[in-house]
Order: C-alpha cells, then structure tokens, then sequence
C-alpha cells in the first residue's frame, strides 16, 4: 500500500529505503553572520539525519539577497553540480526557503532533486504523526507545500481524449486534474479538522470543568520536555535523542507540594524558522499553550546558543498568542553543563536548573512551580455549611486551602482556586475580609 504523506509531498519526501547523501546549501544575508549560517547548516544536519539521511557535503556563499532564478549565483549552481556529480548525491537540501519558480530551475539546471528545510521538516513530521488529528494536519500542511509547486509536464495529457458526447472540448491538462483534486483534499482536511478541534475543545471544557490549572510544557525541538514530563508523572511518553519524537500533546495529572492539583501537557517543540503552513495546521494543538495558566519553557542549557532557541520559541508563542501566558523557565541538562547553568539561571528571574533524565532537581523545581501557580492564582473566601461535606472535599480536592475557621453558620474557607472552581462555587463566596491572615 503506498504512503499518503508520500503522495502528498511526492517526489520532494526523502526515501527511507537507504541512507541516502545530502548536499547541504546555506546562505549568509545582510546582517547575517558566518557562524549563524554554520549553526543553522549544523541543525539542518540533524533534521537530515532525523529524516533518515546523511550529510555528504555542504556549500555556503554570502549574498546581499537571493538570487531570483536559483537563490544561489549561477557560478555557485555549477560548483554544486560538480560536488553533486563528484559525490555521486542526488539530492541537495538548502537551509533557506525557495520559491517554487527556484527550486524548478535549480532541478533542471543540476539535473536531481532540490528541497528546502520545510521538506525536510515536513517529512519528519509525517513520520511521526499517530494520532488522526496529527495525521490530517501533517497531510494539510504538505499538500499546502506541494500545490504551488505543481508542474506542467512537457507532455502533459488531456484527461478528455476519448471520442463521444461530452468528452469533446479542449479537456483539462493533467496539472489542473492535480490542482483541482489537491484543492479538494485540503478543503476535506480543513472540514475533518474542524470537526475535531471542537472535539478538542469539548475535552478542554470538561478538563476545565474539573476545577484544575493547566500547566504546559513548552521548548525547542529536542530540550527534553518529554523527558521531564516522564520524570514528573511517569506518563510513559516516546523519548529519544532526536528532533520532533514526538508531535502529539499528552496530559497528565500532577500534584503540587502542597497538595493542589493541576493539569500537565506536554507539546510539540519548536525549532528555527518553523514553516508557517506547520503552524497554520497545527494551530488547534498549540491552542492549548495560549490556554494555559502557566507555560513551563524547557531550555536546553547544554545548546550552543540556548537564548537563540528561547527567541525562536518564544516568536512561535506570539504566532499563536501565547505570548501573554506567565512563562517559569527550566534549564534541563543541566549535568551536561559546568555549574548548573548558573548563569543562565542567574540571567532568568525565577528560572531552575534540573536534569529530568537524572531526576535532579526536580523536587526544587517543583516548589519553584507551585510558588508561581499560587501567586497567579487568586484567593477566595466562602462560607459553607456544615451539611455540605461534598463542597468542603472538592475545595480541597481543587484547590489549596490557606486558612479555615469555625463559625455558627458553618466553615469559614479562605482557598485559593482557578476561575474555573470559583465559578462553579460562586454561591458559596462571601467578601474577602481583610483582617484574616
């Protein structure tokens, strides 16, 4: 049976059959500097390998801007072509984005397969997607990719050539068929997509029914927040050394010190130039960090340029406006690192530095995270009566109770509580008294 995100990306999707060799391309813009083009190469070396290719070779040149027909100069088009032909590679990869006009120009000129980074990100992505939400937005986002680079063929075909009533007419060329089946499949993705982010959402409400904070694990690619996910609540998530292992969110229930529950999600991680069409189509899963009471940004501290991947990050947050959520940093692989990161923990007010593979930390890290979810969560005072057993067990249940005292009407509570409990207990709330500690 073929793949179908192989059909959708169709000849762009790296084959997996065999390792194969990759040229890589980068080139140096404006104020761009020698070593971020290196770095982003280095990175593109490991999304390659991701994929399930190896780095052959790479090219760099420094440009003021791309070139309009190959991206590169023409000289640079006929270097790689020789690298291409010396190496025996079919295949170059370049760390830029190409217009669909570039990346036909530069396959005819070098006579094998051009691709971007998106491509490649977008193969990853295919690869491991399981859920059916993950799949239909990995599949809308290559078939958003793919349609402007539809080709006309040199010989292209009529799908009307036979004889007879209702087939006479100029027909339709084989490109517009494609176009027009593409145009159809996107419409039903969008449509099955929809139908699921309200599924999404109804388990959101119901989550938020339950009284309890939600807490989301945000990062680059690779930081280890599944790791730390596992470390924390035992959630048994994929965790390898590689980017993108995982793509779908899983929550889990956490308990505070202290007692008071809340929500833990875990997310898809981010990267450098992430391809809009990805965040376009998985913006139903990345709602739930623009949802969240708190986001816990998981930073690889042994990361050449950590703040590099916490700007990337944190432009990502913006896109789908996360970035007003109350943000608690966590520098994991700390051990790898000398001192613990110390200055990176010194450069974030309130930041922690653990290692979730090793466990440590974590007890610190914890603490740290209640103190922030009890400072941004508010408190509320309510009188219950003694017969209602079932609202004192679910203040406690839900919430952290600061201060309770007797009186003749019942049980005077001060908790603090989400919005969401609150509501849901509103006529039990009295005015907060000031003169109570």
């Amino acid at each position: 049976m073929s793949n179908p995100y192989q059909e959708a990306l169709g000849a762009t999707l790296i084959e997996r059959t065999f390792r194969e060799r990759i040229v890589l391309v980068g080139v140096t813009m404006g104020g761009q500097t020698d070593d971020e083009t290196e770095e982003g190469l280095d990175e593109l070396s490991l999304l390659i390998d991701t994929a399930g290719a190896d780095e052959a070779a790479r090219l760099t040149q420094r440009r003021d801007s791309p070139d309009s027909t190959f991206y590169i100069g023409k000289g640079k088009v006929d270097e790689l072509k020789e690298v291409c032909l010396a190496l025996d590679v079919d295949t170059v990869v370049f760390d830029n984005e190409l217009s669909p006009g570039q990346q036909y120009n530069l396959e005819k000129a070098l006579g094998r397969t051009a691709l971007d980074r998106t491509a490649v990100i977008l193969d990853i992505f295919a690869q491991n997607a399981h859920t059916l939400e993950g799949k239909a937005q990995v599949e809308l986002a290559m078939l958003r990719y793919r349609l402007p680079r539809l080709r006309r063929g040199a010989k292209a075909g009529l799908s009307q050539q036979g004889g007879g009533i209702g087939t006479r007419g100029p027909g339709e060329t084989r490109l517009e068929v494609d176009r027009r089946r593409i145009m159809r499949r996107i419409t039903k993705l969008e449509q099955d997509l929809v139908a699921l982010r309200h599924t999404r959402q109804t388990q959101r409400k119901s989550r938020g029914r339950s009284g309890l904070a939600s807490v989301v694990i945000v990062g680059y690619t690779n930081a280890g927040k599944s790791t730390l996910l596992n470390s924390l609540t035992r959630a048994g998530v994929l965790v390898e050394d590689r980017l993108f292992a995982t793509l779908d969110p899983t929550t889990r229930r956490l308990s505070l010190p202290g007692g008071e529950p809340v929500l833990l999600t875990d997310t898809v991680g981010f990267i450098r130039q992430l391809p809009h069409g990805l965040i376009e189509s998985f913006k139903s899963t990345l709602e739930i960090a623009a949802e969240a009471d708190m986001l816990v940004h998981v930073v690889d501290a042994s990361a050449v340029h950590p703040e590099q991947q916490i700007t990337a990050v944190r432009e990502v947050l913006a896109e789908i406006g996360a970035d007003q959520v109350p943000e608690f940093f966590v520098f994991n692989k700390a051990d790898l690192v000398e001192d613990w990161g110390a200055s990176l923990v010194e450069d974030h007010q309130g930041a922690v530095a653990v290692s979730a593979l090793r466990n440590e930390g974590l007890e610190v890290m914890m603490r740290r995270l209640a103190d922030r979810m009890r400072a941004i969560t508010q408190v509320t005072e309510l009188m219950v009566p003694y017969d209602r057993g079932d609202i004192l067990a679910s203040i406690h249940r839900e919430g952290e109770v600061v201060m309770s005292e007797l009186e003749d009407g019942g049980m005077r509570i001060r908790a603090r509580l989400s919005s969401a409990s609150e509501g849901r207990l509103r006529e039990f709330v009295v005015p907060l008294t000031n003169q109570r500690n």
